[in-house]
């Protein structure tokens, strides 16, 4: 295929955000309607991936390969698989939407937020097409900067503070993941950046080796996810953020955590995958148990949803722990599922936190009387969340403990307590809050939810239900390749 649609994904945003850049900072109307034109040609550009993509073959499509920097083996290499194609379309939609929504969220400083939100998608598309090094890692540092700026300018709360410690914990990560890169590639002979390459000679590589590279690369991708004990930047991180960057941040920079295991670590380094598959998965367990243990607790209602993502993650890495077929489909259906309903949570925390100026989960109730069309779509979601069948949150949930069992069967038991107890913290809120007496002398001037706001989460809506209704073109574009994925772990 001739037309580069990978390229014109990834580098569309960029020309946005360098357009916006040359307008005055009083063009405010102006910035935003480039934001938006910028990150709906992305969108567009992915239902045409989507379209074209051929799901019964594992190998590699749309690729793009050009030399870059032949003395150093680095090439211009991207494409894209059935990994791939469902994380670029998450990325364009929840880009297009946080896009959307920010325009009656951002007042202040307008030009550099829509600036540094386009630069953001650049480096999250590239990430997901990337196949070699030194270009994924070029994305995967992009993201760090937007990131920090967009917490630390438009935050709320300790926006200082949970920016630098998003940037440190991330940074951390990222220099492991350097270490095992410069590993890898003075160990392969010839010397390559190519991660296909790199997939069929690494697995030849010395076990130890194989071992501690994994160990780098793991780090590296468990700070991103996050996994227990590196889970602590997420809770400030989303809690202070701008609610669009909140859902960015729980809807795709998460998932290049779980996507980088499945692109890299499980491929390349099949002796660490299995050796490490135990201690993956209790941690795992950990995630899914003590981050809804930690919901039960909170009093805020976006810091309840953010621990939520370290609960609801955990099931992505037990899925990707069992090395099963049927675990890391679970894992990826995860990983969409997570994103469009967390994502679309965020959304409707931002919209009451917008009009009532708290998220005190028992400053209100009764809102159903007042706010029933928000109160509804965010019953919907809540529902998602907890699992209910007919959603995608359940199917995701399903997949993963049915495939995860045959190499589980002490763990996933155990980390079905996981879903009772999501299932005890979301009812309790909604009883909380949209539930009971409406105090209408303190909540009388609030008004329901816009126009606007309802269009940023109605194609999360549909999507959550037709994937937890009809399933199969999600599976059908992932099946042949996870099914590689594990052929290449357990040979």
């Amino acid at each position: 295929m001739n037309f580069p649609i990978l390229s014109l994904m990834i580098f569309f945003p960029l020309l946005g955000m360098i357009l916006i850049l040359l307008l005055r900072r009083d063009q405010k109307g102006a910035v935003r309607f480039l934001a938006a034109v910028f990150s709906f040609i992305p969108l567009v550009l992915s239902f045409i991936l989507l379209s074209r993509y051929d799901g019964s073959t594992s190998g590699l499509q749309f690729v793009e390969k050009y030399e870059w920097i032949p003395s150093l083996g680095i090439t211009y290499f991207l494409g894209a698989d059935g990994l791939s194609v469902p994380m670029l379309f998450l990325t364009a939609l929840l880009s297009f939407v946080s896009v959307i929504y920010s325009f009656g969220d951002i007042k202040e400083r307008v030009k550099q937020y829509f600036a540094f939100l386009l630069l953001l998608e650049v480096g999250m598309m590239g990430v997901f097409a990337a196949l070699d090094f030194f270009l994924f890692y070029i994305f995967w540092e992009i993201v760090l900067v937007p990131m920090y700026f967009l917490i630390g300018i438009w935050g709320h709360g300790r926006k200082e503070y949970s920016a630098i410690k998003f940037f440190l914990y991330t940074l951390f990560g990222s220099l492991f993941m350097l270490v095992g890169i410069l590993a890898l590639y003075f160990t392969v002979e010839p010397h390559t950046l190519n991660m296909m390459v790199l997939i069929e000679k690494a697995p030849e590589l010395a076990r130890g080796f194989q071992l501690w590279v994994f160990l780098a690369f793991y780090i590296a991708f468990a700070v991103k996810v996050p996994v227990f004990p590196f889970h602590t930047w997420l809770p400030d991180a989303h809690v202070d953020a701008p609610t669009a960057v909140s859902v960015i941040l729980a809807g795709i920079l998460l998932k290049m955590g779980t996507y980088g295991f499945l692109r890299i670590s499980y491929p390349m380094f099949p002796d660490g995958a299995i050796y490490f598959a135990l201690p993956i998965g209790i941690l795992a367990l950990i995630n899914i148990v003590y981050g809804a243990l930690v919901c039960m607790a909170q009093k805020d209602l976006k810091k309840m949803i953010a621990y939520s993502s370290v609960s609801h993650m955990g099931y992505c890495m037990l899925g990707i722990a069992a090395i099963t077929v049927t675990g890391i489909s679970g894992c990826v259906f995860q990983m969409v599922s997570h994103g469009l309903i967390t994502g679309a949570l965020f959304l409707l925390v931002g919209v009451l936190y917008e009009r009532a100026h708290t998220r005190e989960i028992q400053a209100f109730g009764g809102l159903w009387i007042k706010l029933p069309i928000y109160s509804g779509i965010m019953m919907l979601f809540c529902l998602g969340s907890l699992g209910l069948p007919g959603l995608s949150g359940f199917v995701s949930e399903f997949m993963v403990f049915v495939g995860s069992y045959p190499s589980f069967k002490v763990i996933v038991p155990l980390a079905v307590v996981g879903v009772v107890i999501t299932a005890a913290y979301f009812l309790r809120m909604i009883q909380a809050m949209f539930l009971g007496n409406f105090d209408a002398a303190k909540w009388g001037g609030l008004t329901e939810i816009s126009g606007r706001e309802i269009f940023t989460v109605t194609p999360l809506a549909i999507l959550m239900i037709g994937i937890g209704i009809y399933p199969s073109p999600l599976a059908n574009m992932i099946k042949a390749t996870i099914e590689n994925i594990v052929q290449l772990v357990t040979g």
